[in-house]
């Protein structure tokens, strides 16, 4: 299995324009044989927490046709995406900071909702309650966002839940540590593959600049998107289903 961690550089609050960018990926990824690509935290509208508190017509449905051709794209190009936005929640007045998981033929996977809230993201959004579970091609992924991987117990439930691959969509900032102390842990603590989709640009998680990477069960890793935009880090996964 060949998985790809995408990063571009978000248009601030321009759902189309981003939603456009990542239907280029998705095929850029299939053509290097990719089956899965990962894309970054709020990826559809940009980590723009002020713009996200003013318009609620950037929440996205599960169904949402603005989606379209990110399922087009999944659809024709027989892949599956992991698709970062801000969801609305069913009866919620406040949205989730949601992955939602598009199979490779265009249906949905699963939802995954944020569990770890951080600084201003307390005051907009509904934190999720449940892990993030999905299988393709008969290997089991485990899906974490961004100050998700701080807390070392969801990729401890993800191993014991036989999980192989786990999933992060992040935007962390140039002078984040996760690059080194987080994620190549979380991979070399649990035997798990740590796929991370980070933003590009500035935004209010600060200068992003990518490094969207994989990392193998020993903490090494495999793949690095680098630090331009847009750029994928597509790496070889021998997981067996």
């Amino acid at each position: 299995m060949k998985i790809a961690a995408a990063q571009f550089a978000s248009v601030p609050g321009d759902v189309d324009a981003n939603v456009h960018a990542m239907h280029g990926l998705i095929r850029a990824a299939s053509v290097q044989g990719a089956d899965l690509v990962v894309f970054a935290e709020l990826a559809v509208t940009g980590y723009e927490l002020e713009l996200i508190a003013k318009d609620p017509a950037l929440w996205v449905e599960e169904d949402d046709p603005r989606l379209d051709p990110i399922r087009e794209a999944c659809r024709e190009e027989r892949i599956a995406a992991v698709v970062n936005c801000v969801a609305a929640r069913t009866g919620g007045a406040r949205p989730a900071i949601a992955s939602l998981v598009v199979g490779p033929r265009g249906e949905l996977l699963t939802r995954y909702d944020k569990q770890h809230l951080h600084g201003p993201e307390l005051d907009i959004f509904e934190a999720g309650t449940a892990d993030g579970r999905f299988t393709l091609d008969g290997v089991r992924f485990a899906l974490a966002i961004c100050y998700d991987n701080r807390f070392p117990e969801l990729a401890e439930r993800a191993k014991q839940d036989n999980c192989q691959v786990y999933v992060a969509s992040s935007a962390l900032d140039v002078e984040n540590d996760s690059f080194e102390a987080v994620y190549p842990v979380r991979a070399r603590d649990n035997g798990l593959y740590v796929v991370l989709g980070n933003a590009v640009g500035l935004s209010d998680a600060g200068d992003c600049r990518g490094g969207s990477a994989v990392w193998g069960p020993d903490g090494a890793m495999t793949a690095d998107a680098g630090t331009a935009a847009p750029g994928l880090a597509v790496a070889e996964l021998p997981v067996q289903s």
